[in-house]
């Protein structure tokens, strides 16, 4: 009896020690975040003593050196509008994909796609770029040489893009849909339910929070991917004024960082300027996070 209470003991002590060390994790994980922006943010408050919160996210004109002008805006939209077209071009794709490997395709040819789907997600960004500089940019200047002047626009970045979220897309909604209780697909077809009745109606509106979550990460990455965009979009800091703005070149805030960055003195202005655009990128991440996250409170009630 002893040894059962010492088991028991030694058990309990166990069970204590991992839950702190849970519970630790996630509050160092949340610490990590603050002090990140509060290392970000403490080097770019000293931009405000020459320049005004207002010139610089509503400015149009990004001129570092030698003008110490430092127009945001068209680094923001350019950002944007390279994400929102990866979104466009990559949420239905990567839904239907998942759609057809969780629930379409053959055991034995879903065993395939899976992991070729997973080792998609950890190609390195430089080798994506790439692809897209020697590749998409000449044949999307030879099919399309009506609209675009050069090849790296910013259709070149949304489509590369698109390709390096599907992985991730694919990955977290298949697995959404197959969370979906068996129940639900059995109950559906005693009602007389066809297969693509069953999915479209009651599996996917089923696996909706997950979906939308499989969404919102491909948004992050996105929104924060760096070389690919940088390799592709031709790095013009030009405000996007219309629809054929998507076949022109632009600039966003991740490339701006990662092109300037290197080569410009501390504790200047313009060094002082692209952790303003690291604030803001930050900022930005954030709000579409906690979008994310009354989205999906508000599907799972």
């Amino acid at each position: 009896m002893s040894d059962m209470k010492k088991k028991f003991k030694f058990r309990n002590i166990v069970e204590y020690i991992i839950e702190k060390l849970i519970f630790f994790s996630g509050i160092a994980t949340i610490l990590f975040v603050i002090f990140i922006l509060a290392f970000i943010t403490y080097d770019a408050f000293p931009i405000f003593k020459t320049n005004t919160l207002q010139s610089m996210v509503f400015g149009k004109d990004w001129y570092p050196v030698p003008d110490d002008v430092f127009g945001m805006l068209p680094l923001i939209l350019g950002s944007l509008l390279v994400t929102a077209g990866s979104i466009i071009i990559g949420v239905p794709v990567g839904v239907a994909a998942a759609i057809y490997i969780g629930e379409v395709a053959p055991p034995k040819l879903r065993e395939i796609l899976k992991p070729t789907v997973e080792v998609l997600a950890a190609i390195p960004s430089v080798v994506i770029g790439f692809i897209g500089l020697l590749l998409l940019a000449p044949y999307l200047m030879n099919h399309l040489d009506k609209y675009m002047v050069t090849g790296q626009a910013a259709i070149t970045g949304a489509i590369m893009l698109a390709f390096m979220s599907m992985p991730t897309i694919i990955s977290i909604s298949e697995d959404a849909l197959n969370a979906v209780p068996g129940e639900y697909k059995a109950a559906a077809y005693a009602l007389g339910a066809t297969k693509w009745q069953t999915i479209i109606r009651v599996i996917v509106p089923a696996a909706k929070s997950g979906i939308l979550a499989a969404v919102m990460l491909g948004i992050g990455r996105s929104i924060g991917e760096t070389m690919t965009v940088m390799m592709v979009t031709g790095n013009a800091a030009v405000v996007p004024e219309n629809w054929k703005a998507i076949f022109m070149p632009i600039r966003t805030m991740t490339a701006t960082i990662a092109a300037e960055m290197g080569e410009t003195a501390r504790e200047t202005p313009h060094f002082h300027a692209l952790f303003m655009i690291g604030v803001l990128l930050f900022t930005i991440t954030f709000i579409i996070n906690f979008i994310a996250d009354l989205a999906l409170r508000r599907v799972k009630k």
